[in-house]
């Protein structure tokens, strides 16, 4: 989309926060993402002092719906207590979900339609949901047509034990079968990530998330969960390895590519469980409530690249057109926040972007994007250390983004992304003072 026009209907986000991000398997492991996304969405208007009323429409990021609650936005909306007179959707676009949740708000804001939306995201890869195989699945939808006895006991005659053998999700496209792992092992080879430099990324992400917990800046984002059927409080999160060491991380083993892969479990981010949820609003209702919006949505682009040899590079495509819609340069953000789905994967984006040969070849440019600053990107962790709950981690880049513009004085800040389906996804914010 096109610059977003700065007027009385231009799109805030007023405020934004989580539920720490865990391992999966851990502490949110007997909770569904309904739950973590009810939890964040009162969480959110208990945080703000809102009332519920006034909330127009809430919009959710989800990507492994639980069948029972594929809306999840609207259970949501009932399950937190909010007036059920609030429409409520769920949209989904794999990593990017929570990313696309925010835009809508945007849309919906800067169009007229709504001037209070809650954008929000969640996913529990605790509790995936596990499907029959297909004869199975079929069997049981003749099973409800028969008739007398004699029609169960040949239905029961005719299964075989491999009918109940189930079919797990696997984190893998479904056009050619990649894992995310595998792709990135193939980016890092083509753009020259090395092990060692990803190991060394790996480790930057867990100590800078480390020490930002210990100076309070990322339970300035959290919420904390009291988690059924104890109630037992958890306030942070539980994937950061502060004590982890370039000598531990070497010793791991390939986990997609056996034995030359690069790629490992302790330079990927982790299967997580967590939920997050922001507060987006047209300026004049903000002011007129009486809040102080962190930060303006700029504008936001998508796009789309080859899913066998790009799968991750979406945000190399994402950014410049970002950049070319606002006029703006790498060099003007202040703050720099990026989806780390693997090591690999986000060095190759800012090879690519730092790289004269991809932007005159791939983005028709007179020469590369600009150098990403370092020192500006992801200086509170990021997926790697934090966790990546699918749906919920473009709302964390948000909040992050806004609160780092906040705390550091900045005035721009870029938000970026990859996805699977090769897909890439970036936004700017300005700082409200």
């Amino acid at each position: 989309m096109p610059v977003i026009a700065s007027n009385e209907r231009s799109p805030v986000v007023v405020a934004g926060c989580r539920t720490p991000f865990l391992r999966h398997g851990t502490d949110f492991r007997d909770l569904m993402s309904y739950d973590l996304a009810r939890m964040a969405l009162k969480g959110l208007l208990d945080r703000v002092s809102l009332s519920p009323g006034a909330v127009q429409h809430v919009i959710f990021g989800s990507v492994l719906n639980e069948p029972r609650t594929s809306n999840v936005a609207r259970e949501a909306v009932i399950g937190a207590g909010l007036p059920n007179t609030i429409p409520a959707h769920t949209v989904t676009m794999a990593c990017i979900s929570g990313s696309q949740a925010v835009t809508r708000a945007a849309d919906m804001i800067a169009l007229g339609e709504a001037d209070t939306i809650i954008a929000a995201g969640t996913e529990c890869l605790s509790d995936i949901p596990i499907l029959l195989r297909r004869p199975m699945r079929r069997k049981l939808m003749a099973l409800r047509r028969l008739r007398g006895p004699f029609g169960y006991l040949r239905w029961l005659w005719r299964l075989r034990p491999s009918d109940f053998l189930p079919e797990i999700p696997e984190v893998a496209e479904f056009s050619n079968s990649l894992t995310m792992g595998q792709a990135s092992d193939r980016m890092s080879a083509r753009w020259g990530v090395d092990r060692e430099e990803q190991d060394r990324y790996a480790l930057r992400s867990h100590r800078l998330a480390e020490r930002a917990a210990q100076q309070g800046f990322l339970g300035e984002e959290i919420l904390p969960v009291a988690v059924p059927p104890h109630f037992h409080v958890v306030d942070r999160d539980n994937g950061i390895r502060g004590d982890t060491s370039d000598e531990r991380l070497a010793r791991l083993p390939p986990a997609f590519y056996h034995p030359f892969g690069t790629a490992t479990a302790g330079n990927s981010s982790f299967l997580s469980d967590g939920a997050a949820a922001a507060l987006i609003m047209s300026g004049t209702k903000a002011e007129a409530l009486g809040f102080k919006p962190l930060a303006r949505i700029v504008s936001y682009a998508y796009t789309g690249c080859d899913p066998f040899e790009e799968l991750l590079l979406g945000p190399a495509y994402a950014i410049p057109k970002v950049l070319r819609d606002t006029g703006l340069d790498l060099r003007d953000m202040d703050v720099l926040e990026f989806h780390e789905a693997f090591a690999g994967q986000i060095l190759s984006n800012i090879r690519a972007l730092e790289s004269d040969r991809f932007g005159r070849e791939k983005l028709g440019l007179d020469g590369r994007v600009g150098e990403v600053p370092m020192e500006r990107l992801n200086t509170l962790g990021g997926s790697l250390s934090l966790g990546h709950p699918f749906g919920a981690t473009g709302i964390r880049l948000v909040t992050t983004c806004c609160r780092r513009l906040q705390r550091e004085g900045g005035r721009y800040g870029l938000v970026a992304s990859c996805a699977a389906g090769g897909l890439g996804h970036a936004m700017i914010l300005e700082r409200i003072e």
